[in-house]
C-alpha cells in the first residue's frame, strides 16, 4: 500500500511539473505576442493596415493588386527571416532569398540563393505562422509577418533559431494564384 501511495505521488508531482511548465511556455508566448502589438502599433502609419489571422500577425507596408491568396494557392515570393525579439534587424537575420537584404546585412554565404520561392500554402515546409500571414496577400505587396514561437518551431531549436522563439518574415510577393 506504501508503494501505491507513493507511486501516485510521484506522478501527482510530474503532472504539477508538467503543468508549470505549460504554463510558464504560456506565459512567453503572451509576451511575445504582446510585443508583436507594440512593434505593429508603432509601426503602422496612415498607409499601413494590419491583418490578424491565427495567431500571425500582417502589417502591409506596400499593397498590392489582383486577387488575394488564398489557402489553397500558390505564390511567389522574396523573403527574409529574422527572429524577433521587439524590432526587426539584422541582427536577428536567420535566412533569406533576397539579394539587397542579404548585401545590406553584410551576409557572405559561400553558396547564396537568391532565386524566387515558388510554393503552394499546402506545403508542409511553411510554418504555420507564415502560411496563416500569407493568406490573403497579394501580387506587388511588400510586408512583414509577425507570430510567437507557438506557431514557429515551438520546442524546437532550429539551426541558429532558438526553440520558441517569435519570428518576423519580410515578404515581397511577386505572384499569386489560386487556380
Amino acid at each position: 500500500m506504501k508503494t501505491i501511495k507513493s507511486i501516485i505521488a510521484i506522478v501527482l508531482l510530474a503532472a504539477a511539473s508538467c503543468s508549470c511548465v505549460k504554463e510558464k511556455l504560456q506565459s512567453e508566448y503572451n509576451r511575445q505576442e504582446d510585443s508583436i502589438d507594440k512593434y505593429i502599433s508603432s509601426n503602422l502609419k496612415d498607409d499601413r493596415t494590419v491583418t490578424y489571422n491565427g495567431g500571425s500577425a500582417r502589417l502591409t507596408l506596400v499593397k498590392g493588386e489582383g486577387e488575394e491568396l488564398q489557402p489553397d494557392g500558390a505564390i511567389g515570393f522574396y523573403y527574409a527571416g529574422y527572429t524577433f525579439k521587439g524590432s526587426i534587424n539584422a541582427s536577428g537575420l536567420f535566412s533569406t532569398n533576397h539579394e539587397a537584404t542579404a548585401v545590406a546585412a553584410k551576409w557572405n554565404l559561400t553558396d547564396p540563393d537568391y532565386n524566387l520561392l515558388e510554393i503552394n500554402l499546402n506545403d508542409a515546409r511553411l510554418l504555420e505562422g507564415v502560411r496563416n500571414g500569407l493568406i490573403g496577400v497579394r501580387a506587388g505587396e511588400e510586408c512583414e509577418i509577425l507570430f510567437s514561437g507557438k506557431y514557429g518551431f515551438g520546442n524546437t531549436t532550429f539551426g541558429i533559431i532558438p526553440a520558441n522563439s517569435a519570428l518576423a518574415f519580410k515578404i515581397w510577393v511577386v505572384s499569386v494564384s489560386n487556380d
